[in-house]
């Protein structure tokens, strides 16, 4: 590969829970991707756990672009009647990146079968940021974090900033 195609980059993480259940206390998949961030040497400049609105979900990512050059939203991905993150936040991106979600699909059928066809993960470019939307099972950040998000980050915001 080019080595142009991977710029120095600092990674500064926004990391939003989308729940109307979940708290500080009980935000163990929000934990978890602050973790993943933070070990990798990322700093995370923005966090906070909102309820499944669409008007909530878009502010909360409003503020996280202020400081954030990466997104993750856990939670809100799947097909119940309050699953709304995806609605929220695609029409908000310049650039979709569709290959997230195949990507993320495929490696989650390895791990819990055809339910895989459920997720709705998506990610795509904002102003900039790479936004990320996961379900939100700490299964699921830690395959997305793990396996996805931090081994292309640097990647993909070299090129969504060229």
């Amino acid at each position: 590969m080019d080595p142009t195609h991977r710029g120095p980059v600092e990674v500064r993480a926004g990391v939003i829970t989308v729940s109307s259940t979940r708290t500080e206390a009980t935000d163990s998949s929000g934990a978890l991707i602050r973790e993943r961030f933070e070990t990798a040497g990322h700093r995370v400049t923005y966090s906070t756990i909102v309820p499944d609105t669409r008007i909530e979900i878009r502010r909360a990512i409003l503020q996280a672009l202020e400081s954030a050059n990466c997104i993750v939203l856990s939670g809100g991905t799947g097909l119940t009647h309050d699953d709304c993150t995806i609605e929220a936040v695609s029409p908000l991106y310049e650039k979709a990146i569709d290959g997230f979600g195949e990507v993320f699909r495929s490696r989650s059928l390895a791990e819990i079968g055809t339910a895989a066809m459920l997720s709705r993960a998506s990610a795509g470019i904002i102003a900039g940021a790479v936004v990320f939307c996961i379900p939100g099972s700490t299964g699921a950040a830690r395959l997305a974090l793990d396996d996805l998000i931090l081994p292309e980050v640097g990647h993909i915001l070299t090129h969504a900033n060229r």
